[in-house]
Parts: C-alpha cells; structure tokens; sequence
C-alpha cells in the first residue's frame, strides 16, 4: 500500500527518512511529502497550496493510500480524506488531532516577516520532548523550516461530511489512548467524536516518533496498513 507521510510544522519529507526505510522493508511504498512552504524555499505558500499538493500524492498513488499526518498536520491530513472522502483507505494521526471547520489551522505562535519560526524547546518541555537528547534537539533547532503565515494562519475549511466513514488511527505518542479518548469524549476534537471507524494504538515516545522510535512507529502504520 502507499502510504502518504506528512510532516507537521517547520519539518519536511526527509523528518520520515528512517521511517522510510522500515516500511519499504515491510513491503509498503512510504511517500513522504515535501510541503509548499516547507522545504521548498517558498514563503509565500498557503494552506491551500498544501493541501493541493496532498491531493496530487493521493491521485497520483495506484490504489487508496494511508495518509499520516504528524501533529498538526493532523488537520491537513483531515482535510485531504474530505477532499478525496473516496480515495483515501485510512487516516493516521500522530500526536495530534484535526481541527474543526473554521478554525485557524496552526496559528499557535509568533510570527516575524511573514513566517512562524520554530519557538525553541521551551513550549515543548516536559513529555514532547522527553525522549529528544541535546544533540538532537540541536539538529532538529538548527534544521527546522519557518512555516509561511499563509499556512499557519490558514483556515480549515471542511464540506464532505463522507470524511466521518474514513477509517481513522489516533497513534498516541507522548500521551496515553486512554487520555486521547478522554479529551474526544469531552468536546476537545468535535471531528473525531464523528468519526465512526476510530482505533488507538500506544507508542511510547514524545512528540517526534519519527525521530526516536522510526521503527516501531512503521510497525504500527504498517499493521494500520494491512488493517
């Protein structure tokens, strides 16, 4: 199965190198996405020119694809099951979850001329980055991608309530599938209270998988995959 890797805020496709290899290993045909505005040297780019270029991955796979999301990309892996509610076999969400319609899709931090620079470590201490050493949060600081206010300012728009019947994984990082279910049930993500095919899978890590559990997170897509 193709499965369609995208990244969240300030990453581009080669965050999924390691991930890569063990789905190839595994038999699966891993396409990590490189976004407009991230990786591309665009800082113009929107959200729409985003989710366009999912939507070109999706058409262009052979068969219906696993989409993953990774944090807030959550939400733009979202929005491309509504906008291909037929072409698409699953949604994996890592670390995150969707936004509602309306909503800003990324708007969470300063923004200078015209970008979203990555914050620094401090917003994300504790068990986002339990698991990050100080080496590699200097690799991850020093690589990081400025996301274009046009897409961190974006608004989610959704209109194909057919997106509810995708299947969809809530991979559950640096928090429990019992705390994820918890915040569903109390209003926190209205879409996944819809969503009528919804499972839980554990991964003991923090916010970025990818990085230090890249063989255990393609196990589990992989099981996702052949479910």
């Amino acid at each position: 199965m193709d499965i369609l890797l995208i990244a969240g805020l300030w990453l581009d496709g080669s965050a999924w190198d390691d991930v890569v290899l063990e789905l190839a290993a595994l038999g699966h045909r891993p396409v990590p996405l490189t976004l407009p505005g991230q990786g591309d040297g665009s800082a113009s780019a929107t959200l729409d020119d985003q989710l366009a270029a999912v939507v070109a991955a999706i058409d262009a796979a052979p068969g219906k694809p696993l989409v993953v999301g990774h944090s807030a990309a959550s939400s733009l892996a979202w929005l491309a099951a509504d906008a291909r509610p037929d072409k698409v076999a699953m949604v994996a969400f890592i670390g995150g979850f969707p936004a509602a319609d309306g909503q800003a899709y990324a708007d969470y931090f300063a923004m200078e001329d015209g970008v979203m620079p990555f914050p620094g470590w401090g917003p994300f201490e504790g068990a986002d980055c339990a698991d990050l050493d100080q080496e590699t949060k200097g690799r991850f600081a020093s690589a990081a991608l400025p996301v274009p206010e046009g897409v961190a300012k974006g608004v989610v728009r959704l209109s194909d309530e057919r997106r509810f019947d995708v299947p969809v994984v809530v991979v559950c990082p640096e928090f429990t599938p019992a705390q994820a279910k918890e915040w569903i049930a109390g209003g926190d993500s209205p879409e996944l209270a819809r969503a009528t095919h919804l499972e839980y899978v554990d991964l003991d890590s923090g916010h970025w998988p990818m990085t230090t559990r890249p063989r255990e997170l393609a196990r589990l897509l992989a099981e996702a995959a052949r479910a």
